[in-house]
This record gives C-alpha cells, structure tokens and sequence, in this order.
C-alpha cells in the first residue's frame, strides 16, 4: 500500500513540474471595425456638392450646436467599440457616410479620442450626395504604406447616364509589424428596389474582387480585411457570387474569403432595420492567412455586432432598432441607423 501511495505521489509530482515548465501563453488583442456614420455632414454649405439636402443642412437653428453633438455621439461609439475586452478603442476603423475630412478631424479631436492620436485616410469621391469613406487608424499601432482610392462606374440601366457613388478606398500598412489589407466600401444604395439595383453591386463586388485577386498575385499569403456598408446581405448574389464568400471557416480555399456575418444573419440578426425587418449590410470578411493557427503573428479571433443598449431605440415605432440620430423632426441625439461591426485578432507575446 505504501508503495503505491509512492507510486502515485511521484506521478503528481511530475504532473505539476511538467505544467510548470510549460510557459502560460499571453496574447495581444486588437479591434478592427466599421462603422456607418449617417449622414455625418458639417453645418456649412459647400458650393461643390449637393450637401443642401444633407439632414444638418435642412435645419433652421442651432446647426453648430447639433453638429458638435453628432460629432461627440459618433466619438462615443467609436471609443467604446471592443474596449471591454482589449482595454483600447479599435487600432483600425473603416468608416462611410462622412462628408470630408474635416468631420473627421473634428471626430478624432473630440474629447473621448483625442488621447488615441487616431490619423485620417480620406479621398473626396464623386458621390452624388457628397458622402466618402475613410479609414481611421492609431498612429501608435499602425503605420500606413500605401494608400489608393478605385473609382466605381456604373450606369442607370435604364437612362444609361452614369451613376456617381462612392470610390473604395485600399490601405496597406502595418499593424505593429504585421502586413495587412484595408478595403473600405460603401456599396450603391438599393435606391429603385433590390432587383433594379442589384447589379450596381455586383459592380461593386467586382472592383472589389479585382483589387483582392491583384493583391494576392502580388502575395498569396496577403492578410486581406474587406469591410463596409454593402447595402447587400452576406447571403446576396454580390457577396456570394462574386467574392465567393464562405460562413464555415474549414471550407474556406487557399486564396478565399471567410465571412463571419453569415452566420449572424442566418440567425436572424442584423446591422439596419426597415419596415421590421433586418439587414445584415454591414459586414468585415479576411482572407485565409487571417485563419491560420500560428499566433506569432495577427490572426482572427472573433468577430461581433456592436449593438449595445444605448445604441437601440428604447421605445415608439421604430422600438428596439438602431436608435438613429436623424428623423423626420431633426436631430433625434441618436447614433447611427446601422450598428457597428468589428473582428478581434489576436498574437501571441513572450510571457
């Protein structure tokens, strides 16, 4: 009995000096995201573009007080977004519906960010509205290499005139060290219906898909993000057909595309609501070296829908839906109309 009391003894000794020996692995954790920021639009009439129908512009009164309030609110949510888990607002973030730079310096300058040193990426688009897309980054984490803006032309179907949107905007740069990808979209609108619209998106995807395709001869093991406000689910022809798309993260190919929105809007969730039902428009898709097991360097983690409770409508008709900042009455001291959407990579550090 007592040797087997020895036996068993040593046996546990050698467990935990073997589970000592081995290193407690530490990761660090980024947030990547997007984020639509609904008509975020200066209170000066500018010459060059059709911002009069603008919502800020269609206010009488207290246009300057309004705008800083947005611009505040807009901070709020672009602080908050993945902080409860990484303890810092998003290294990267894509955003659209913006007027010019200078919202967005107003945005980074206000108080909640101004510590975060965010840096601008922005080109002026043809878009008809005077809406672009941007990227955010903090100068701290991530070092741009290149930066270009893709013109998307299309043409009314039915008139054959041209149709101005938005231009996508590509960044490369390094996320400290790591190589990555940024492509900011803003899709066409489904402005006519969804079936009249559709291949404006298609379109859309395709410019995309050409840039992706361009990126991956130059390197087959690129880390590629494709984000923004698709005006299309992830289950549309544009998304599925075009980028060819997978929700299951094993099916997806050497130089594939995973998205991790499918299976949120499988389930029934959504980024945007109308007439009670939702979309899912705004979504973030990798390339598969963003999939890889190998935590030496960025690699995804998980992905979410920022759809915190001051960000829902608490009550009336539109109950329980983004809580907007713009209605029919004006300024309603709401957010957005769509929700934030974000990923989380992950690296692992010496312990």
């Amino acid at each position: 009995m007592k040797k087997i009391k020895y036996c068993f003894l040593l046996l546990i000794l050698c467990f935990i000096g073997k589970a000592n020996a081995q290193e407690k692995k530490v990761y660090k954790i980024h947030t990547v995201a997007f984020y639509n920021l609904e008509n975020l639009f200066d209170p000066v009439d500018d010459p060059t573009k059709f911002d009069e129908a603008s919502p800020i512009m269609e206010l009488n009164t207290d246009r300057e007080a309004v705008y800083k309030k947005k611009v505040h609110n807009m901070a709020r949510v672009l602080a908050d977004i993945g902080k409860e888990d990484t303890n810092n607002s998003p290294a990267v973030i894509g955003v659209c519906e913006v007027e010019n730079r200078e919202v967005l310096e107003d945005v980074v300058n206000d108080s909640l960010l101004r510590d975060k040193d965010y840096g601008i990426i922005h080109y002026h688009s043809p878009d008809a509205r005077g809406i672009d897309v941007a990227l955010l980054y903090q100068k701290k984490l991530f070092t741009p290499i290149s930066t270009s803006s893709h013109e998307l032309k299309i043409f009314d179907d039915q008139t054959r005139k041209r149709v101005y949107t938005r231009d996508q905007l590509l960044v490369s740069g390094e996320l400290e060290g790591d190589l990555i990808h940024v492509l900011v979209n803003h899709w066409p609108s489904r402005s006519g219906g969804e079936a009249r619209s559709r291949p404006k998106r298609v379109a859309a995807a395709k410019l995309s898909k050409h840039l992706v395709d361009s990126l991956q001869v130059i390197d087959p093991y690129a880390k590629i993000f494709v984000m923004g406000d698709l005006n299309d689910d992830p289950t549309n022809e544009s998304v599925k057909k075009i980028l060819k798309t997978e929700k299951d993260k094993e099916k997806v190919g050497f130089k594939g595309i995973y998205n991790p929105y499918e299976s949120y809007f499988k389930d029934g969730l959504g980024t945007t609501a109308y007439r009670d039902a939702w979309s899912l428009f705004d979504q973030i898709m990798i390339t598969k070296p963003l999939l890889e097991k190998d935590y030496s360097t960025f690699r995804f983690y998980k992905s979410g829908i920022y759809n915190k409770n001051y960000l829902i409508e608490k009550a009336g008709a539109y109950k329980g839906y983004p809580k907007r900042s713009w209605g029919y009455g004006g300024f309603t001291d709401g957010f957005s109309d769509h929700f934030p959407v974000y990923v989380y990579l992950i690296k692992e550090i010496a312990n």
